[in-house]
C-alpha cells in the first residue's frame, strides 16, 4: 500500500498545509502499512471554502443528473471491489471474505439506493395555499469511523450529495485509505469540483476545526458517545445541525419458547461480526434463568467454532481488532469482567493460539452469569466479548434490555413473530431484529438516548440533509 501525500479539495489533488504525516499500521501483524497527511485547521478551512463555492451550482443541479452521478459512483465501487476489499482488510483487519461480502457491497448499494430514490423523492408539495419545498442544508462535514469505513462514508456522502449538499469528508486516521480510493472514483465519474472534498487528520485538530467552522451547516458524525458529546458542544455556538450515530450495548433476547439451538448461535454470530467492532452488536445475550446452562453451552460451542487468524488466510472468520489501542481496551474490559465476578466460559485476554504475536488479536470470549449492572454489561466494549445475562420473566427481560444508557439496536427471538414483535415494541432502540430478520439499508438507522440522534440510510437518510421552506401564495 503506497503512502498518500495529497488531499482532494476543489476537484484537485493538492498538497496539505499541515507538514506532518500519520502512520497507519496493519492489524494483522502490527507492521507499518503506509502514511497519510496530518492535516491542520488551515486544511479544514480550505476544504470548507471549496465546498461552499460549489454549493449553489450543485444544489441547483437537476435531480436526474445527481442520480446519474451517484449511479456511476456505485458502478465504479463495484468495478474496483476486489481492490477496495483488500484495502479495507489490510487497514482495519476484517477477514477478506467479510470485506468482499459486506464491507464493499454495502457502500455500493447505498450509492445505488440513493440514485434510485431521487426521481420520486418528495422535494416539494402543495399544502393548501402554500408550496412546501425541501432544500439542501448546505455544506456538510462528514466525520466517519474505522469499523465499517466505506459503508459509514457512503451512508453520509451518498445521502448528502443526493440532497444537493456539498461535503468535506474526514475519515478515521486508523483506516483512511479506502476514502482515498473513493476520492479517485468521485473524480473519475465527474463529480463537480468542490462537491466532494477529502482531508485526513486527527479529530482534536481537523475534526474540531470542521465542527466549529461557521461555514459548515451540518455535521454528520459516527463514533463514540464521548466524542459525540464533544461534537455537540463545539457545534452549539453556530447552531448548526448535528446528526450523531454513537455507541450501543444491544441485547439479544431469547424468550422461553424460542428455538435455542438456532437463536443462541445467531446472537453469538451477531456479537462477533467484524471482530465485535459493530455498534449494533448484540453483546448481551438475555436468557431465562432456568435455561442459562443450556444457553451457555450453546454460546461456548458457537464461540469456539470461530477461526481466529490473518484476514487474508483462507477460512478466517474472526480477524484482529483494528488497532493496538482497541486490543488493549478489550483486554481491560475482559479483566474487569473477571474482577467483578462474571464467569469466564471461553476466551479471555490472552493472545489466541496460532496468530501473529504482533497482531491485534483477541480470542472470542463468552462470560456467563453476568449481572445486568456489571461494567461489561453496561459499557460498549467493541470487541468479541459476549455477556450472558439471566432474566426471571418477560417483563424482567425488557427491563434489563432497556437498562443501559444506549438504545441503538437489539434482537428478539420467540416462538412466533407476533410475540417477538410485542416485546420489540417495548425496547427503546432504533432497530430490532425479529427472529433473525436481517439488516435493511432502506430502513432508517440510528438510535435513542446516548446512541445518538438523527437517522441514516434510505429516504430517511436523505431527509436528514434537507431544510423545509414554506412559500405562501395569495388565495384567489
Amino acid at each position: 500500500m503506497e503512502a498518500r501525500t495529497q488531499f482532494y479539495i476543489g476537484g484537485r489533488w493538492v498538497a496539505p498545509q499541515g507538514q506532518g504525516s500519520i502512520a497507519v499500521f496493519a492489524p494483522a501483524d502490527g507492521t507499518l502499512l503506509a502514511t497519510v497527511p496530518e492535516g491542520n485547521a488551515a486544511d479544514a478551512t480550505t476544504a470548507v471554502a471549496a465546498a461552499r463555492a460549489a454549493f449553489d451550482a450543485w444544489a441547483a443541479t437537476p435531480v436526474a443528473a445527481r442520480a446519474a452521478l451517484l449511479k456511476r459512483v456505485q458502478e465504479a465501487i463495484k468495478a474496483r471491489g476486489d481492490e477496495i476489499a483488500r484495502c479495507i482488510s489490510q487497514e482495519m483487519g476484517a477477514p477478506l471474505a467479510f470485506s468482499k461480502r459486506v464491507q464493499v457491497p454495502s457502500p455500493a448499494a447505498t450509492f445505488g439506493l440513493c440514485a434510485r430514490l431521487l426521481p420520486d423523492f418528495p422535494f416539494e408539495e402543495r399544502v393548501a395555499h402554500s408550496k412546501v419545498v425541501r432544500e439542501p442544508i448546505g455544506v456538510v462535514a462528514a466525520i466517519t469511523p474505522w469499523n465499517y469505513p466505506l459503508h459509514q462514508i457512503a451512508a453520509k456522502v451518498a445521502a448528502a450529495l443526493a440532497a444537493g449538499c456539498t461535503v468535506v469528508l474526514k475519515p478515521s486516521e486508523i483506516a483512511p485509505f479506502n476514502a482515498f480510493v473513493l476520492a479517485e472514483i468521485m473524480h473519475e465519474v465527474g463529480v463537480p469540483a468542490g462537491v466532494f472534498n477529502l482531508i485526513t487528520g486527527y479529530g482534536p485538530v481537523v475534526g474540531e476545526a470542521l465542527v466549529a467552522h461557521h461555514e459548515v451547516d451540518m455535521v454528520s458524525f459516527t463514533g463514540s458517545t464521548r466524542a459525540g458529546a464533544r461534537v455537540s458542544e463545539l457545534a452549539a455556538p453556530t447552531i448548526k445541525r448535528v446528526a450523531l450515530e454513537l455507541g450501543g450495548k444491544s441485547a439479544g433476547i431469547v424468550l422461553d419458547d424460542a428455538d435455542f439451538a438456532t437463536a443462541v448461535p445467531a446472537v453469538v454470530a451477531n456479537c462477533y461480526a467484524n471482530a465485535g467492532q459493530t455498534c449494533t452488536a448484540q453483546t448481551r445475550l438475555l436468557v431465562p434463568r432456568s435455561r442459562h446452562a443450556e444457553a451457555a453451552a450453546l454460546a461456548v460451542a458457537a464461540a469456539q467454532s470461530f477461526r481466529v487468524g490473518d484476514p487474508f488466510a483462507e477460512g478466517t472468520t474472526l480477524g484482529p481488532l483494528a488497532s493496538a489501542a482497541q486490543q488493549q481496551r478489550v483486554r481491560e474490559y475482559i479483566a474487569r469482567g473477571i474482577a467483578e465476578g462474571a464467569e469466564l466460559l471461553t476466551g479471555g485476554g490472552e493472545l489466541p493460539a496460532g496468530v501473529n504475536p504482533g497482531g491485534y488479536y483477541v480470542a472470542p470470549t463468552v462470560f456467563g452469569n453476568v449481572a445486568p449492572t456489571a461494567t461489561i454489561a453496561q459499557e460498549e466494549i467493541f470487541g468479541p466479548v459476549l455477556s450472558i445475562i439471566a432474566y426471571e420473566d418477560e417483563e424482567d427481560a425488557i427491563h434489563i434490555a432497556n437498562g443501559t444508557p444506549y438504545g441503538l439496536a437489539g434482537g428478539v427471538w420467540a416462538g412466533s413473530d407476533e410475540r417477538a414483535e410485542r416485546v420489540a415494541r417495548r425496547l427503546r432502540t432504533g432497530q430490532v431484529e425479529i427472529n433473525g430478520g436481517f439488516f435493511n439499508i432502506s430502513a432508517p438507522f440510528g438510535g435513542f438516548r446516548q446512541s445518538g440522534n438523527g437517522r441514516e440510510l434510505g429516504r430517511y437518510g436523505i431527509e436528514e440533509f434537507l431544510e423545509y421552506k414554506a412559500m405562501q401564495f395569495p388565495v384567489r
